[in-house]
């Protein structure tokens, strides 16, 4: 595999550096309805808003009957002309073209005009025929909010907590099979330990954390470090030479890697290249090797990676330097980069059952970037898609179905990094279809420059699940969302919706063989909870529910939704930190902490 770099590459920030510091509050756990003054919320005195009754003309909140001719709440069949909810199609007039023409994306149904040569109705059969049509409306407008409410399932943890909408149907299981993930007697969890923050003097990347049945893996300061997985007493230490400053987050037979800096930060410059890849074993405790490679841009210095993942059995790093590899077992070298007549280089990898590289080729001003899915005994690619025009990035979100998202011509406004979802059929490289994902309605995440960032997007069953945009609900105070989904085939809406419920948000973790594990984010006076999704049926249960104690609640909510990683298996819960900021002035006794834990064991 050769990944030569670009000529004339502009300077910029070295790879590894980490970008501003995280926010601190507002993250996932923070209110989503913090009560005003002292006392208890008080409702408004004029406007009471989304989830009251509203006088005509003023429309009615999220998740009531519509009046016709208003449209019907998310996920509901449209009459035309009438604008459809989040992700389905649009109707004449209104479907934004894509990018990239020539690419196939799922069809428009447009309505069948009238025939002509017919007599025109008279006026009072005009009239007859409208309060027809409105009772009709109506009545279905009804019968789906009588389908879609009722009391919040979420105040009983056993309960199928806002499960609503389609899923595949029928009683048959999800194509992926049945997950693994149990249901407990009682799903009320309790803390199992805090790990307090390290101190630190500077921004400090913490990239990375593992489970396995007995440890809980994560990097510290110039260290990695395996904790207990139920009390979380130190059971390892490994001492590193720098910091951690990329890690894969695919495990294979208990082992992963990442990457780490060649020496220790030290201020005031707080930097050092990050060139350094390690192979790691977590159930021993032990690293199995550590290389580092030459070659492309960087000529016979060590090449810098800003990205490290395992898939098919092979260590891959990239970045600006290029790309290279090693047997994740023994350390072989399998490829490094190496100049070509194209300038290409590997950007970064994506890892799991298949290798897939994001490559990108050409003179600076007008690159173009390739999908390759890779022998990962060689890196001589399998297929190849190439990215349309406008696509400086690209993000693997899964390697089998291959699953790319883009930010083509930089339309994505909303800070999510994705206009577009590619399903690529990973065997030849054709493209099966060009899912628009419409600016700011959908909270998936990818970062610009990671090909391996994605968060709150997950594949499975033949379908990406993602989560909408938080928007009012019937609640008077604190927002909502639900998980949806599109068909990695045809590219339509599916009918999958599964709804936070009232005042919690919630996105999507990873798949559980044909299930979606999923945290949702709690109300202001509530713990988080994780709850597993039926793949076939769409029908929620809860595995796990966090302590409302303010105290606990405070712990979950210092962690932010963007710079925190979740891991959820067998009944427990591990929030953790992937960069550390500096301890506050304002607030310095603040407490701060590395990593969090929950379990119902």
């Amino acid at each position: 595999m050769t990944q030569p770099p670009p000529p004339n590459q502009p300077p910029g920030p070295p790879p590894n550096q980490p970008p501003g510091p995280p926010p601190q509050g507002g993250g996932f756990g923070a209110p989503q309805d913090p009560p005003p003054g002292f006392g208890a919320p008080t409702p408004p005195p004029q406007n009471p808003g989304y989830g009251h009754p509203q006088t005509p003309p003023q429309p009615p909140g999220y998740g009531y009957p519509q009046t016709p001719p208003q449209p019907p709440g998310y996920g509901y069949p449209q009459t035309p002309p009438q604008p459809p909810g989040y992700g389905y199609p649009q109707a004449p007039g209104q479907q934004q073209p894509g990018y990239g023409y020539g690419y196939p994306t799922a069809p428009v149904q447009h309505p069948v005009p009238p025939q002509g040569g017919g007599r025109k109705l008279s006026t009072q059969a005009q009239i007859i025929i409208a309060a027809a049509v409105a009772v009709v409306l109506i009545i279905a407008a009804g019968v789906w909010y009588a389908a879609g409410s009722g009391d919040d399932p979420a105040d009983d943890p056993k309960a199928s907590a806002g499960a609503t909408g389609g899923g595949q149907g029928g009683g048959a299981p999800a194509p992926d099979g049945a997950g693994e993930e149990e249901a407990p007697d009682n799903p009320r969890a309790k803390v199992a330990f805090q790990l307090p923050q390290p101190k630190i003097t500077d921004t400090t990347d913490v990239n990375g954390s593992w489970i396995t049945d007995k440890v809980f893996v994560k990097p510290g300061v110039n260290s990695i470090v395996g904790y207990d997985i139920a009390k979380g007493t130190q059971l390892w230490t490994i001492p590193l030479p720098g910091q951690v400053c990329a890690a894969s987050r695919h495990v294979k037979d208990n082992k992963t890697a990442f990457a780490f800096e060649v020496a220790k930060r030290v201020p005031p410059k707080n930097y050092e290249a990050c060139t350094e890849v390690a192979a790691l074993d977590l159930a021993a405790g032990k690293l199995l090797w550590t290389k580092s490679a030459t070659g492309g841009k960087a000529g016979d210095r060590k090449v810098r990676f800003s990205e490290v993942t395992v898939g098919g059995g092979t260590v891959a790093a990239g970045g600006s330097d290029g790309g290279a590899a090693w047997d994740l077992a023994t350390g072989k070298e399998r490829w490094k980069p190496v100049v070509d007549s194209e300038s290409c280089y590997d950007m970064g990898y994506g890892g799991g059952e298949n290798l897939v590289a994001a490559r990108k080729c050409g003179p600076y001003g007008s690159q173009w970037v390739t999908i390759q899915n890779l022998d990962p005994a060689t890196g001589t690619p399998v297929s190849s898609f190439k990215m349309p025009t406008g696509v400086n990035y690209a993000a693997v979100v899964s390697t089998r179905p291959l699953v790319v998202a883009a930010n083509v011509g930089d339309t994505a406004t909303d800070g999510s990094g994705i206009s577009d979802l590619f399903s690529v059929d990973e065997k030849t490289g054709r493209l099966k279809v060009k899912i628009a994902v419409d600016s700011g309605r959908f909270d998936g995440r990818c970062p610009t420059t990671e090909v391996e960032g994605c968060r709150r997007v997950v594949v499975g069953n033949g379908r990406v699940y993602l989560p909408t945009d938080e928007h009012e609900g019937a609640a008077e105070y604190g927002n909502t969302n639900e998980i949806v989904s599109f068909d990695l085939t045809t590219g339509k809406p599916t009918s999958d919706r599964a709804d936070a419920g009232e005042r919690y948000s919630m996105w999507p973790l990873r798949m559980d063989g044909g299930d979606i594990i999923a945290y949702k984010s709690p109300p202001y006076d509530k713990g988080g909870q994780i709850v597993s999704i039926d793949g076939a049926t769409f029908k929620q249960t809860v595995l796990l529910e966090n302590p409302g104690d303010k105290a606990v609640r405070d712990a979950e909510r210092a962690f932010t939704k963007d710079y925190a990683e979740m891991r959820y298996a067998g009944g427990r819960l591990f929030i953790s930190q992937s960069m550390l900021s500096r301890p506050s002035s304002v607030v310095p006794d603040e407490k701060r902490y590395l990593a969090v834990s929950y379990t119902t064991n």
